[in-house]
């Protein structure tokens, strides 16, 4: 163990601040309290990553302490070049949900907050967690206060979006628990993800793991044809429930089949790459035509995550180093644009109570610094050059066209797809003739609202115009990864 166990303390920080909202007087303490909690995670966060040494592949901040020793389980953390990042995406975004529920949460405040942090500390558990049954257990607990925040803080059938949600994240978590139990008799008895990893399992075991995590883990993405649930969970949550949707849980599933399905099944992964990557090019240009359809903004990005996490999957299974990089970046610069724009949709939500397109227009006229910056992430979700989504997207397709020719082709149609969806989204709410009419005047951004966007706008043109640093830190975990499942880096 670490002489100071710096990851545990970033996952159970939050706790704390849990633990202390329930005693404070006013909802305003509430928030500041909340706030100051998440912030300083977020600072523990920055300092991991900064300390952390791109140059091995080996875990880092190690803890271990033995926790059912009869059965191999024990309480085991620590992360490499590929888990830092999200570890830093989920605490970056923990306080920025905080600031966008400010005003917009009014009620059961406190619980609401609780929630969140709750939320917070067990997304983190799932990114540090070294022990399969301590995984399974931060990833089956994060429907608690997910099922909550969408249940109890959503919309109108905010119940049957909860329980639409849970209801799929179970039935995958149940076939990821029997798939774990496998790996448990066949990998000698250990809960051990670095020891299961070393496992010779044979090619049938693989196939039928493999087929189990994937059914849980496209679940998580989420992947055509179980991806139903996502519209329905975005377009009732409140704003903080999507953004910590798109920008952290969506990339569980994703983070699945590198934590566990290449590393430990790496021929099965070879085997069904195929079809995974034809699934992701359906998710790709399903996705696209869907977010076309749609008047509802939030309808519209919600269905613009299904495309773009397409992409993620997409490089996953071309099993190339570009792929791979690609994909682990675009994780990371999903979370940064797509939990911008969930923002930007609920802070016009707060305004004017409505989310069809057809109600604005002419919003450059009334709310200019809204505008501008909801171009900056309009832009970085088309993923124009020099913006984040840019670099990431490239790689995948890079990777794609040396996996397949055929595929990676097909891929680029997604590319036009999210062209038409996001610059009609744009033409029509914030250029031409003012339209809206209804409600309350509108209002530009105000400052608690710029603070919240403006690190995601920091990282937007960070990772566009010089990406090294964050492949730097992955780069070195990635050929390792390569390893296992070649058996010899390529």
């Amino acid at each position: 163990m670490t002489e100071f166990p710096m990851l545990s303390l970033i996952i159970f920080l939050p706790v704390i601040g849990a633990v202390i909202l329930p005693f404070l007087r006013s909802d305003n303490e509430v928030r500041w309290v909340a706030l100051a909690f998440a912030v300083a995670d977020f600072l523990l966060a920055t300092r991991l990553l900064l300390d952390f040494d791109g140059t091995t592949y080996a875990m880092q901040f190690r803890e271990t302490i033995p926790w059912v020793p009869s059965l191999g389980i024990s309480y085991a953390l620590g992360i490499d070049g590929i888990s830092v990042l999200f570890v830093f995406l989920t605490a970056l975004l923990g306080w920025i949900c905080i600031l966008a529920s400010w005003r917009s949460i009014t009620r059961r405040v406190a619980q609401f907050m609780i929630s969140l942090l709750v939320m917070q500390a067990l997304m983190l558990g799932v990114f540090c967690a070294l022990d399969l049954f301590l995984f399974y257990f931060f990833w089956e607990a994060m429907l608690i206060p997910m099922y909550l925040i969408i249940g109890v803080w959503g919309g109108d059938n905010r119940v049957y979006a909860a329980f639409k949600f849970f209801l799929y994240t179970l039935v995958g978590s149940v076939l990821f628990l029997v798939g774990i139990l496998v790996l448990y008799f066949q990998g000698g008895e250990t809960f051990d993800i670095l020891a299961l990893m070393e496992g010779d399992y044979s090619f049938l075991v693989q196939a039928w793991v493999f087929a189990a995590f994937l059914v849980a883990f496209a679940v998580k993405v989420p992947m055509v044809p179980v991806h139903t649930w996502l519209p329905d969970a975005h377009v009732e949550a409140p704003t903080a429930g999507s953004i910590i949707l798109a920008g952290v849980l969506l990339k569980m599933g994703a983070y699945g089949f590198l934590r566990f399905s290449l590393p430990m099944l790496p021929e099965a992964s070879q085997y069904f790459a195929l079809p995974v990557l034809v699934l992701s090019v359906v998710a790709i240009i399903y996705g696209g035509f869907l977010a076309l359809a749609q008047d509802d903004l939030k309808k519209l990005v919600a269905y613009s995550s299904i495309s773009h996490m397409g992409f993620v999957t997409l490089g996953l299974f071309a099993l190339n180093p570009r792929g791979l990089e690609g994909s682990i970046l675009q994780m990371f610069n999903h979370g940064i644009t797509t939990g911008a724009l969930f923002l930007f949709v609920g802070l016009i939500y707060e305004r004017t109570h409505t989310r069809r397109i057809s109600d604005y227009g002419g919003l450059m006229k009334v709310a200019p610094v809204y505008v501008v910056l909801l171009a900056i992430f309009t832009l970085s979700s088309l993923a124009v050059p020099g913006t984040n989504a840019f670099v990431g997207e490239l790689l995948i397709l890079v990777g794609a066209f040396a996996s397949n020719m055929a595929i990676g082709a097909f891929a680029v149609a997604g590319a036009v797809l999210s062209a038409a969806y996001l610059l009609s989204m744009f033409r029509r709410v914030a250029l031409g003739p003012a339209v809206y009419e209804k409600g309350e005047a509108m209002w530009d951004m105000d400052g608690r609202e710029i603070v919240a966007a403006l690190p995601l706008v920091v990282f937007v043109f960070w990772v566009g115009f010089y990406p090294q640093p964050f492949l730097d830190v992955m780069h070195v975990s990635v050929e390792h990864l390569l390893d296992q499942v070649y058996g010899a880096y390529r």
